[in-house]
């Protein structure tokens, strides 16, 4: 048997049981099911990287070498098609950067993971889901391009539990957190928020404590208030409950609205995308650093449902680079 940066490269004949004992046994499972990484599909995934072999940072918490080779070695692992290895790879040095403080998400004894969200054309080339279940199951690209990226933190960074990982419970989103923002929604995008375009293809990577379904005041959300006031009081209970309050400091805030409500509140005059962020940031009583730190992102199906992704209270900045 081969290897390849380290990790052995199944032989083709080798039997779908064997393999898995292979994987198991390297410690490079997650406890689900891995392709198994022969040669061929290694040398397929990894065929358009450029410089395959160079080391793109250190990843922690035990700071294994990121590279192409590396990264290309989880997205087979993971079931993703070449196509989606840039993605995979930019996501994974997004994570690097010294603000999303990858160190204290991957070794907290809370419950922090990673998700992933993409944005523009990219998003809507590769098959990201940005409808009905966007944050669920059913979707290969959503399901494989998260998943590579959480094997990635656990077998480059060393994240796996009781060595990097000391979660005491850990949540479901540390297997794949990868949705997509829509981008028919009345709000700017992220990445034009953040000076990207309109239109840019982009991700964000995002360290959060896991996800709150909001409903609107009034049942359906007559109102701009009766959408936003629920998601204002969850913000204020996840920062006592997760000992922000202790803190002097207040970071970022992520909702995710569904296009019906997004369209609903715009409805009404004056209520634009800073509007919103005001009205979550005043009645908050300061859940985030400024009103433009409270993120919105237009995304999911048909429904009123709307989902809360607390930051990791242990501090997390959430980055967004252009693809």
């Amino acid at each position: 048997m081969t290897a390849w940066c380290g990790w052995p490269v199944v032989d083709e004949q080798t039997s779908w049981e064997d393999a898995q004992q292979i994987l198991t046994e390297a410690e490079l499972s997650d406890g689900l099911p891995l392709v198994p990484p022969t040669r061929r599909r290694l040398e397929a995934m990894v065929a358009g990287a450029k410089a395959r072999s160079d080391t793109l940072g250190l990843m922690p918490p035990l700071f294994g070498e990121l590279s192409p080779e590396a990264v290309a070695y989880q997205c087979v692992l993971a079931g993703c098609r070449p196509a989606e290895l840039p993605v995979v790879l930019a996501a994974a040095e997004a994570t690097l950067e010294p603000g999303f403080n990858l160190l204290g998400i991957a070794t907290t004894t809370g419950t922090a993971c990673v998700a992933l969200c993409l944005h523009g054309p990219i998003a809507r080339k590769l098959g990201v889901n940005a409808g009905t279940n966007c944050l669920g199951p059913g979707n290969r690209a959503n399901a494989g391009i998260g998943r590579a990226l959480q094997l990635v933190i656990r077998n480059i960074g060393g994240a796996r539990s009781d060595v990097g990982d000391m979660a005491t419970m850990g949540q479901p989103g540390k297997y794949t957190f990868c949705f997509a923002e829509r981008n028919d929604g009345p709000f700017p995008t992220l990445p034009a928020r953040r000076g990207l375009g309109s239109d840019a293809s982009a991700l964000t990577v995002m360290g959060v404590s896991g996800t709150a379904e909001i409903l609107p005041g009034d049942g359906e959300g007559a109102t701009p208030e009766a959408i936003l006031s629920p998601i204002a009081t969850a913000m204020r209970a996840a920062i006592v409950t997760s000992g922000v309050a202790r803190k002097n400091e207040r970071g970022e805030q992520v909702v995710l609205l569904p296009l019906e409500m997004a369209e609903k509140i715009v409805r009404h005059d004056g209520w634009d995308l800073a509007r919103v962020q005001r009205h979550l940031f005043d009645e908050g009583q300061g859940v985030a650093r400024a009103p433009d730190a409270i993120h919105v992102i237009v995304t999911g199906g048909a429904g009123y449902k709307m989902s809360y992704l607390p930051i990791w209270g242990g501090g997390s900045e959430t980055v967004t680079r252009a693809l």
